[in-house]
Formats: structure tokens, sequence, C-alpha cells
């Protein structure tokens, strides 16, 4: 029996309150329903659960994660979380969900990979798992529900002797902040126990996600293969297999993800289909020329943590804000942050 903290409101639906049972499964819960309530959360199992009224939002969890931020910086140290969520929609589960591991993400809190459910007002979200699992739509809720919170409770750090890191960029190495930036970050890498090894995505060398059909997508998994092939097959795809953990340099493009790097994401569905990422993180290093970076770390969330199944470490991004080429350098205590950073990468690795 182990105990679980469940950050929720006081008042939830019928749907959300079987969500949290079910997960919770024998396990028992000390619930943190508003601010007063708050406790130290520091190397604690979390799950939230959020009932998301019809314009996306619930305050309540908002103002208990907005105070934990007032309280302490690292107020989710040693952490491992995951998310149950309810809408009176069919919208906004997603963006809720990464907004919330990106808050929490940033207080030193660890999310699984594939660390949410959520379930839209029709449950309609369930029926492609309807399509093989043959069962109705509140049960394949519940049995998802109760699979994320077995995993959670068994979920431990295991760390490596020697640690392989993949780093995929598509930027230019004489005018690229980012890569500047990372460069940095790399410089404090140097041990005996981390290998890093760099792919430089160029322009025409990746073909975005043709949308294969499942059973098409499949057969080419097998193989280790896409329907393109070509350097994401023949590079990619082996790198990613042998690492145990990416990096991705993300220049904010109209506060996105570069469009080379997205093809990246989206042909790697491929590999997914063959094996879990469950033993992979993701870290990344993003730089905005104004503002923005959350929305590219919220993006990465979303694909590669809540989609694809990558461990989201603590602290997983380094951001920054340069604009002209080369002013990375001039932001204030950079060279701190990525030493500060790097040893974040060491010690999650």
């Amino acid at each position: 029996m182990n105990d679980i903290c469940v950050i929720s409101p006081k008042e939830i639906s019928s749907e959300l309150d079987i969500m949290i049972n079910s997960a919770l499964g024998d396990n028992k819960a000390i619930f943190i329903r508003n601010c007063s309530d708050i406790i130290d959360l520091k190397y604690k199992k979390i799950i939230v659960a959020l009932e998301l009224n019809h314009a996306g939002f619930c305050f309540t969890v908002s103002e208990i994660i907005s105070k934990l931020l007032e309280i302490d910086n690292n107020a989710l140290e040693g952490s491992n979380a995951a998310l149950l969520l309810h809408s009176s929609s069919e919208l906004y589960t997603k963006s809720v969900a990464q907004s919330i591991i990106f808050l929490m993400n940033q207080l030193g809190c660890r999310f699984i990979g594939h660390p949410v459910v959520e379930a839209t007002a029709s449950l309609s979200n369930f029926l492609t798992w309807q399509k093989t699992l043959k069962m109705n739509l509140i049960d394949i809720c519940k049995m998802m529900c109760h699979q994320l919170g077995k995993r959670l409770i068994e979920n431990d750090i295991k760390h490596k002797e020697l640690a392989k890191i993949l780093v995929l960029h598509s930027s230019s190495h004489k005018t690229s902040n980012t890569l500047t930036l990372w460069n940095m970050v790399k410089s404090n890498l140097k041990t005996s126990n981390i290998n890093i090894k760099e792919l430089h995505v160029e322009n025409g060398t990746i073909l975005d996600c043709k949308g294969c059909s499942f059973k098409t997508c499949l057969h080419y998994s097998k193989q280790s293969s896409c329907f393109y092939g070509g350097f994401i097959v023949e590079e990619v795809y082996p790198a990613i297999e042998n690492c145990d953990s990416i990096v991705w340099i993300c220049p904010n493009y109209n506060d996105s993800i570069s469009a080379n790097l997205m093809a990246v994401i989206n042909r790697i569905t491929a590999l997914y289909r063959k094996r879990s990422f469950y033993d992979k993180s993701i870290f990344s290093v993003i730089v905005s020329g104004n503002s923005g970076s959350d929305s590219v770390a919220k993006q990465l969330i979303g694909a590669l943590n809540i989609n694809k199944g990558f461990i989201l470490p603590p602290n997983f991004c380094l951001m920054a804000t340069a604009n002209d080429p080369g002013s990375i350098r001039m932001v204030e205590n950079i060279e701190k942050k990525a030493e500060e950073f790097a040893k974040n990468i060491k010690h999650n690795l």
C-alpha cells in the first residue's frame, strides 16, 4: 500500500471521481483540495485531477499550483506525477494538460511517459481504443486510469553507467543562438560516462509524415522503417533506439517547433509502433527572439511526453531570449544557467 497525493477540486463530477478511484486502486490518498491543504510535496507520487468547466478552466488546481510557485521554485523536487482530466465539453484536455505539466515540471516534477488520461464530455476520445478492446467507453477510461496509477506507483529512476545522448537540430552553426547555447551546455557535459551524438536535420533530407493507415504504418515499423525511408530511417531511427535521452534544439519559429524537427516527431510514429519510449527521456534548449519559449516547450511536452511516451525529467528545458546572432552570449548569467542545466541532465541520466 502506498500513499499518493491527489490534487483535486472538492466538487467534482461522478466521471472524475470514478477516474480518481480507478487510478488509486488499493492505495491510500492524501487529498489537497485547496491552498490551505498544501503539504510538503517533495519526493511524492502525485495525481493531479482536473475538472474543466465549459471555458476549459479548473480554478482550484490553478490556484494550488500558483501557490506552490509562490512558496518555493523547487516545491516539487523529486516528485513524480500523472494527470487525470474530465472536460465539460469536447475541448481543452490536451492544452490544459500541457500547461499543467509545464508548470509542475518547472517546479522540479518528473512525468512518466504517457502521464495523462483525458475524458471529454462524450468520452469519444476513447473510440479508437474501443475498436480493439471491445469494451464500453467508461470501462476503457477506468482501465486506463488504473494502468496509469499502477505505472506511477511502480516507476523508479534507473541511472545509466554510460549515458547516450542524441542531439537533434536543424540550425546553422554560424548564426543560431540556440545552437550556441547548446554548445555552452555541452561544454559542461564532457565526462567519461556521457556519450553525445549530434544529428543535423537539413532542409531536403526529410519529408513530413504521409499519414499512412495504421496497418501500413505498422507494416513498416516491424521492419524499423517508414513509407518514405531515407535519412530518418537510415540515421534518426537507429540513433533514437540506441540513445537514453534526446536533446531537442528548438529555436522559436512563430511560437512553434521548426518544420524539420516537427517532421522528425511526426515520422517517429513508425518507430513508436514498434517499441515503447518509456525508457527514454527528453530535454530541450529553446531560444526565442522576443517571447514564447513556453509555447515551444508545451508543444514538445504534448508531442513527446503525452503522446509518444518519453520521460519528462524535472526542469527538462533551458529557455532564453536572444534575437540578433550571437546575442545569446550577452544574456545575464547565461553561462551559469547552461552549467546548471548540464548538471540537471547528468543528474537525471
